[in-house]
């Protein structure tokens, strides 16, 4: 089995230098850390990781908390992640805190007993145990997807965080409808306490007013974030006696139990109800009718959230920073309008 000796050897340089290249403890120039890379690869030599973070410190793994990882959209975040991390040279360790906040901060000390280097977290609505811990043990933290409040966070402890644009791409679908002629529009809201719930829900109140349609409460019923909550939530809102003309699902999940309440009472999409959604996935354009949906940049979050990560470990005294990507409009049929180059 190849050595470092072996591999300094291959190279023409010291050891110490082999290590600097491992380790990234000093600049090493171009064409030195090539030819060590070269050697390393035609010997076959394989670092021997635990003993690496013991002179380092320094596991050159990353812990990822995220809820419902079956979700495509999250599926999306993790694979940004996944390439992010590899292409930095560090392992994922990966867990399920099922948006319950007790279950959350034992999973996140559960990463931090493994000595992750920093963690990457999508927070659950109540996330104080969490902050508590990770700020207590100085754990270098990235929120991605969700948001917590600055004003929760430890004394003195920071906070990166990464999510799309939730507010205006909900006003931007509202709008859409409005334009359509419908003056009854229903919201499925997420589950409360999440920053994209609270934003997706005041998206969709300033698109409203923008339209000069008033805001009816009984018209934005919580879904909870999940297929069957959206059922539950969208039945609710077709058996009002005036039942909104047109639907907007605030994320991917419950854009599935919406269409099933629909179904079930006998009901066309868009004939008797028009319908957007936040949250693209690949298969939205094979429903009949095409969904029309707002298409986060999901792994683009994810491969951001490690950037961030990597920087504050980097440099742990930097001000936070608290990064938003654009979200694209998708128009397909599913609102009502026509396909593309149709005349009618």
């Amino acid at each position: 089995m190849a050595t470092m000796v072996d591999v300094a050897r291959s190279a023409g340089v010291s050891v110490a230098t082999v290590s600097h290249v491992l380790n990234d403890t000093r600049p090493v120039r171009p064409a030195t850390r090539q030819a060590v890379l070269d050697a390393i690869d035609e010997l076959g030599y394989t670092p021997n990781t635990l003993a690496r973070s013991l002179v380092t410190s320094r596991t050159r793994s990353i812990g990822l908390a995220v809820s419902a990882i079956s979700n495509p959209y999250f599926t999306e975040i993790l694979q940004g992640v996944e390439a992010g991390a590899l292409e930095h040279g560090y392992s994922l360790l990966i867990a399920d805190p099922h948006d319950d906040p007790v279950h959350e901060r034992k999973v996140v000390q559960l990463l931090h007993e493994r000595r992750v280097d920093g963690m990457l977290v999508a927070p659950s609505a109540h996330p104080e145990e969490l902050l508590g811990y990770l700020g207590r043990h100085d754990v270098p933290t990235v929120f991605l997807d969700r948001l917590v409040d600055g004003g929760r966070t430890a004394p003195g402890f920071a906070f990166d965080q990464v999510c799309a644009e939730n507010a205006e791409p909900v006003t931007l679908l509202v709008r859409h409808l409005a334009e359509l002629g419908h003056k009854r529009i229903g919201l499925v809201a997420g589950l409360p306490g999440l920053s994209t719930t609270s934003e997706r829900i005041s998206g969709y109140r300033h698109g409203l007013a923008y339209a000069g349609l008033p805001y009816d409460e009984r018209l934005v019923v919580p879904g909870n974030s999940e297929a069957a909550g959206a059922e539950r939530a969208t039945d609710a809102l077709l058996s009002l006696p005036a039942p909104p003309t047109a639907l907007v699902t605030a994320n991917n999940a419950m854009t599935i139990g919406a269409l099933r309440a629909v179904r079930e009472r006998g009901l066309s999409v868009p004939g008797d109800l028009a319908l957007c959604c936040f949250d693209d996935f690949s298969w939205a354009d094979l429903f009949s009718p095409r969904l029309t949906a707002i298409s986060q940049p999901s792994k683009e979050i994810g491969a951001q959230a490690v950037r961030l990560l990597l920087d504050r470990l980097d440099s742990p005294g930097r001000e936070a920073r608290t990064v938003r990507l654009p979200s694209a409009f998708v128009h397909r049929t599913s609102c009502g309008c026509p396909e593309k180059g149709s005349d009618s």
